[in-house]
């Protein structure tokens, strides 16, 4: 990593942080210290990228428990992810909501942090996240929330030069 790519990986981490704490979610989830990597997944039973996004959290070290389900609205609602950050899948893990695609280096982040939100997201189905690798991969955010829906940014993950 040249230093140039070090000072921004810095400077997207302090100003995630910012972002967070100007939302008003916090710094902290209060009296947590659970490192507990048994993550509860809801998806549909004929989902492919889900079943890869599963394999990914297994091989980054997560005890993986699967609930196939018909209609995952009802979960969606009952853990407070915003409708504009809806994916495939939720899961839970540590008492946070992670819906989507999203890495498991920044689910190690989040129960690392435990910062006073209720969960991330990876809006929609991003190409090159994990359980949707493919020819190229595509910039996106993953997106902190709280329940009462407000968003902000608490990861980026480039996607392939020129495109």
């Amino acid at each position: 990593m040249t230093m140039a790519s070090k000072k921004t990986t810095l400077i997207l981490a302090a100003t995630a942080a910012v972002a967070v704490a100007a939302l008003g979610f916090g710094v902290m989830r209060g009296g947590e210290t659970s490192t507990e990597k048994h993550l509860v997944v809801y998806k549909t039973p004929t989902c492919g990228c889900c079943a890869k996004w599963v394999d990914h959290m297994k091989a980054a070290g997560y005890d993986v428990e699967v609930h196939d389900v018909d209609d995952l609205s009802a979960i969606k609602h009952a853990k407070h992810v915003p409708v504009g950050a809806r994916s495939c899948h939720t899961a839970v893990v540590g008492g946070y909501t992670i819906e989507g695609h999203v890495p498991a280096s920044y689910v190690d982040k989040l129960l690392a942090e435990k910062p006073e939100i209720t969960g991330v997201a990876v809006p929609g189905m991003p190409m090159g996240s994990p359980g949707m690798e493919g020819a190229y991969r595509d910039s996106y955010d993953i997106l902190a929330f709280n329940e009462a829906g407000r968003t902000a940014v608490y990861g980026h993950v480039e996607g392939d030069p020129g495109r």
